[in-house]
């Protein structure tokens, strides 16, 4: 899980875009946007993009973008080495490396290329290693190499393991600056963002849609595209869409080095991920801010946005310890999440997960540090949605909705590439 700890800045932008809530436009927009991640944002400036004549604007329920998601991830730039090859989460990631880094380049957004390993520590690791090179290698994840000890050391003298994928063209970025810039963009060439509305209800209002805030606000358009995130199946059902996959919220929470033993580690530090469980596993990441995560636990949030396991949301919680999907889950990996649990209780657990990649690190070289909260969708069965699933509206809705039910991580390092699917979708279900 790549989640970091959220934070409310209340910034003049802020205020601005609380300002701009208010004042809606009477107009009939000819597409509407819900959701102001980096999803969202990218989906808007490339549909804006794609049909300049197009009157379009984007929702967002908070008073910034990338409030959730997107600005609270670890900030990677993934490869595209993991996943099964032929998947669309794997075309999509390759080429949103590309589009990323290429981006970063020339909007000058701050991003550094240092590369990750992937090590194996035991034995009975090797052979799921070499798997997971022949899928990077499948998916057209370029440079990889097999590293033995040696190969590891030269890379991150005190990192230690039996064998090792280097990656060399991972990356590190802040995607929150990443999403601003595609605001920007959007906005640039006549896009408009209202922020401060919170999706209630779209109604069928002749041959439009009628989108209604919580607050008693509405904007008409004609067509509807969201990317809502842990939101994301409530918006579709409001159309019509199917109630599964649902989606089922989980807390990370990481560590982080100390400022003085943030030289123990210059690039990732993966873990090779154990098949039989459904999370990938502690890991050292860098951050663009010069900081070193470490982590993260995966256990389940107690709101959909819940970052503290303080913060309770009762109807949610309740909706999600009754689904079933949820259930069979818990009783297939009982024992997994109860070690999550105590890892998140008890810091020298994680730490001695940490200590087989980095022998020399200590309980006392980290502090508590960031926590974030994935959108997972699971589906009845209790199994995780790995690919990405695509929604439309029903009924009265039928050719006016299409909803991006799920967006799996990476989602973030593929969001230019996820933008150009789901423009091209839209072109045809809305015949734009």
């Amino acid at each position: 899980m790549n989640c970091i700890q959220r934070s409310v800045c209340f910034s003049k932008s802020g205020f601005h875009a609380l300002k701009l809530s208010r004042n809606l436009s009477s107009s009939t927009y000819d597409v509407v946007i819900v959701g102001g991640g980096a999803v969202g944002c990218a989906t808007a400036r490339q549909l804006k993009q794609n049909h300049p004549k197009l009157d379009i604007c984007l929702l967002e329920k908070e008073y910034d973008a990338a409030f959730h998601q997107s600005g609270n991830n670890s900030g990677v730039i993934h490869a595209g080495i993991y996943y099964k090859p032929g998947t669309l989460k794997a075309q999509l990631c390759v080429r949103g490396h590309k589009l990323m880094l290429d981006y970063c380049r020339e909007k000058n957004i701050a991003h550094r290329v240092c590369g990750k390993l992937i090590i194996a520590t035991d034995s009975q690791q090797l052979g799921a290693l070499d798997d997971i090179f022949a899928r990077g290698q499948a998916n057209g994840a370029e440079g990889l190499q097999l590293l033995d000890q040696k190969g590891i050391r030269e890379i991150e003298p005190k990192a230690r393991g039996l064998k090792a994928i280097w990656s060399p063209n991972t990356g590190i970025v802040s995607y929150r600056e990443v999403t601003k810039h595609y605001v920007r963009d959007f906005t640039e060439i006549g896009g408009k963002v209202f922020y401060g509305f919170r999706v209630a209800a779209v109604e069928k209002h002749r041959d439009d849609l009628l989108v209604k805030s919580d607050s008693f606000e509405e904007i008409r358009c004609r067509r509807l595209i969201s990317c809502a995130g842990l939101y994301s199946d409530r918006i579709s059902e409001l159309t019509g869409g199917s109630p599964l996959p649902k989606i089922v919220p989980f807390r990370g929470e990481y560590l982080l080095l100390k400022p003085h033993r943030s030289d123990l580690v210059s690039t990732n530090i993966y873990p090779v991920p154990d098949p039989n469980l459904p999370f990938l596993g502690v890991h050292f990441t860098p951050r663009i801010d010069g900081r070193v995560i470490l982590g993260p636990n995966a256990v389940l949030a107690f709101a959909r946005e819940g970052y503290k396991c303080t913060e309770i949301n009762v109807v949610e919680l309740v909706e999600s310890i009754n689904y079933a999907g949820l259930q069979k889950m818990v009783a297939k990996y009982f024992m997994a999440g109860v070690q999550e649990l105590y890892k998140g209780f008890v810091l020298s657990a994680q730490i001695d997960e940490l200590k087989k990649f980095i022998p020399e690190l200590e309980l006392n070289d980290v502090e508590r540090g960031p926590a974030g909260v994935r959108a997972q969708a699971l589906d009845i069965d209790g199994e995780f949605v790995d690919d990405f699933v695509f929604d439309t509206g029903k009924g009265d809705f039928k050719g006016k909705a299409l909803h991006v039910r799920n967006a799996p991580s990476p989602a973030a390092t593929s969001s230019l590439a996820i933008a150009e699917v789901i423009a091209d979708k839209a072109k045809h279900l809305f015949s734009l």
